[in-house]
């Protein structure tokens, strides 16, 4: 499907941004068939508090510090807060020297709420899109606010769960120790679930809600590696062939945010031929749905499994909490859409579209191929 065919969708991120969220808002904020109507945070890769520095120091760089961001939930429904330090470091967004210091602050004009209820409704109807990369507290909590944004909104799209048993082929990863896994926050829980099940269990359960959403789990996003041919085509884009190519800033920053990304999931997962890239598969769900199969319009009820030990270390007896639960339900029948397999080169085209948009805008101020080599933007990259 051509790009130039898509009209603009509407789309609300919501985001605990880490190293592929960067990626989620890239894309939202510069893909030309996306009007972002702004941004939310919420705890998880890292505290609230982060994820929200991280937001805004992230569309600094992309020339994007317009679009507002609103503070959300700083723990769960019911729970404590749970980060994933182990992968995106304790920042959140560690590894990454190139990325500014942000010149705007988070929105306090009106409550995340009321700022996402405001957007979305003033949106004609049907039309705009709720997608989130992180915890699901956020969305939970709108949607008990304001029961009838639910019949209002075109669709809510989800990064988060794992479905396992073969629904892909994808590469879920290997921990040492451990037997076969798809989580990759336990043996069976995907983190974004994890953090938050009881948000979760509300949302994918819902009679309105749940029809209209598509969950995008690590079946499908690690069949989106970022390997070293990738990295290489995102580092140079159009000088990719140059002898001596020198990338600009904004190529630069997001070549070292996917490598420290590629490192943590070697350590940890034994994934070494590039880092899944979750998030942006969510905005793209929203605005370019044809790129995705659902294996002739397959729907599914999911249940999340709220009982279990919820901690920040993972101890042995942790149980299932936070496993997604599919069942596939007869055709015609309502349910979530889980898509298993993405076209690969119209995804990327849209993150290196994204890429080239922000390369126009971006502040960052050029940067000495020395200065890059000491920074190890080039390491690992073809």
């Amino acid at each position: 499907m051509m790009t130039a065919s898509l009209p603009k969708t509407p789309i609300w991120l919501d985001c605990d941004t880490g190293h592929d969220d960067a990626y989620a808002l890239l894309l939202a904020a510069h893909s030309p068939h996306v009007e972002l109507l702004g941004v939310s945070t919420v705890h998880g890769n890292a505290a609230l508090s982060q994820t929200t520095h991280n937001t805004l120091a992230i569309l600094e760089a992309i020339g994007r510090r317009d679009v507002l961001v609103y503070p959300g939930a700083s723990k769960p429904l019911v729970r404590d807060a749970v980060h994933a330090a182990d992968i995106h470091g304790e920042s959140g967004l560690d590894g990454v020297s190139l990325l500014p210091k942000p010149s705007s602050s988070a929105a306090t004009d009106v409550t995340f709420l009321d700022a996402m209820y405001r957007a979305l409704m003033a949106s004609p109807p049907d039309t705009a899109w709720l997608v989130t990369t992180g915890a699901l507290t956020n969305i939970a909590l709108l949607f008990q606010k304001y029961a009838d944004l639910a019949g209002h909104i075109k669709g809510l799209s989800i990064m988060g769960g794992a479905v396992g048993g073969g629904f892909t082929d994808a590469p879920m990863g290997r921990v040492e120790g451990e037997g076969e896994r798809f989580g990759n926050w336990t043996a069976y829980a995907e983190f974004n679930i994890y953090c938050d099940p009881e948000a979760a269990q509300s949302l994918l359960s819902h009679p309105i809600l749940a029809p209209k959403t598509t969950l995008i789990p690590l079946d499908l996003t690690h069949q989106v590696l970022t390997t070293q041919k990738i990295r290489h085509k995102l580092l140079y884009g159009d000088q990719a062939s140059d002898p001596t190519p020198t990338p600009t800033p904004i190529r630069a920053l997001f070549t070292q945010i996917t490598s420290f990304f590629a490192q943590t999931y070697a350590q940890i997962f034994s994934i070494t031929a590039g880092p899944p890239l979750h998030d942006p598969l969510a905005v793209a769900a929203a605005f370019d749905p044809t790129i995705f199969d659902d294996d002739g319009g397959e729907r599914f009820r999911v249940d999340v499994i709220t009982q279990g030990v919820h901690s920040q270390h993972q101890p042995a007896d942790v149980g299932e909490l936070g496993r997604t639960k599919v069942e596939k339900l007869a055709p015609g029948e309502a349910g979530c859409r889980i898509p298993r397999s993405v076209d690969l080169d119209a995804f990327w085209r849209r993150i290196e579209g994204a890429l080239g948009c922000a390369e126009r805008v971006s502040p960052l101020v050029g940067v000495s191929r020395e200065e890059l080599e000491r920074e190890g933007v080039f390491d690992g990259v073809a």
